[in-house]
């Protein structure tokens, strides 16, 4: 028998093929040096993605986080989108400390933040999901919880529990709404009444009671507007087609009639402006409705006229 042992193959599974090329030939009784290579490599298969920080821990990397803190958002539409929701916190303060008429002023001023922050994002280029995201949570503040806390504070409080329940319904129907909407989208048009019609119709209908005197509205109108209250909420989580404003385009040429009849709106809207604006409102989520059910009559007669031919 020989007096050299022969040196024995040390076998790696796992290995990529570049580190397989790189071993060696490991003597049986070196275990210290085997037990180094074995930690060398584990070292080398850290994940990148794993970050160490000042006190030597490791700490997995966000690539979401990464990539929003290197980027970061862009300031005029957001901007904007915070307008919006301060609008609508301020409406809460208000309405807690008994003032419902700016609480209403506050939600209107929303309303037109609201209206600019999309449009604007369009026209210059800046939508981002950011945006979307962080707009449809501000949509939630100034037209769900707000609305829902200004005619609870006014009106749906002498209601008692029938006063709640519907001002609950109300926020959280603006808040399926308003996941609907950035599940699916809405392309043209509105699927349901769109959350800041719906506070119109709650804010401009407080207006229109507080320039009447109605500070406490008696019994027969609270509950008059409960049911404005909760058929506000459920138009918005209905499958009524709306119009949408995003078909406007503001670029285009109009006839000079058009731009005349807008000029007098502005007049008549002068005289009465809540009332104008509910009246507006009203027609707008009305109009929902009542489009399905000229198209459910045009297709009931367009069924019955082949039957009327052949008689």
């Amino acid at each position: 028998m020989n007096n050299y042992d022969k040196p024995a193959l040390q076998v790696v599974g796992d290995e990529m093929p570049t580190q397989a090329a790189s071993q060696t030939y490991t003597p049986v009784g070196s275990a210290e040096q085997a037990g180094a290579q074995e930690q060398t490599r584990a070292q080398e298969q850290t994940p990148a993605q794993e970050q160490t920080d000042a006190q030597g821990q490791s700490k997995p990397a966000s690539r979401g986080q990464a990539v929003l803190g290197r980027r970061g958002v862009y300031l005029l539409p957001n901007l904007i989108t915070t307008g919006s929701l301060f609008a609508g916190f301020y409406a809460i303060v208000t309405a807690m400390n008994g003032q419902p008429l700016t609480a209403c002023i506050a939600i209107f001023i929303a309303m037109m933040l609201d209206g600019a922050d999309g449009r604007i994002a369009r026209m210059t280029g800046t939508q981002s999901a950011f945006g979307a995201q962080y707009d449809s949570l501000s949509d939630l503040v100034a037209f769900g919880v707000a609305p829902a806390l200004v005619a609870f504070s006014w009106g749906l409080s002498a209601l008692g529990q029938i006063g709640w329940v519907a001002a609950f319904a109300y926020m959280a129907c603006a808040a399926l709404r308003l996941a609907r909407f950035n599940v699916d989208g809405d392309e043209g048009s509105f699927t349901g009444l769109a959350s800041p019609a719906a506070a119109g119709l709650i804010v401009f209908g407080i207006w229109v009671a507080l320039q009447q005197g109605m500070n406490e509205p008696p019994l027969l109108v609270a509950l008059l507007f409960a049911a404005l209250t909760v058929s506000a909420a459920l138009l918005m989580v209905s499958n009524y087609t709306y119009f949408s404003p995003k078909k406007i385009n503001l670029r285009e040429r109009i006839p000079f009639v058009t731009l005349v009849l807008i000029a007098m709106g502005f007049a008549v809207a002068m005289v009465d402006p809540p009332m104008v604006m509910f009246g507006m409102a009203l027609v707008y989520a009305a109009s929902g409705p009542l489009e399905d059910v000229w198209a459910r009559l045009k297709t009931a007669n367009a069924a019955r006229k082949p039957k009327d031919v052949d008689s």
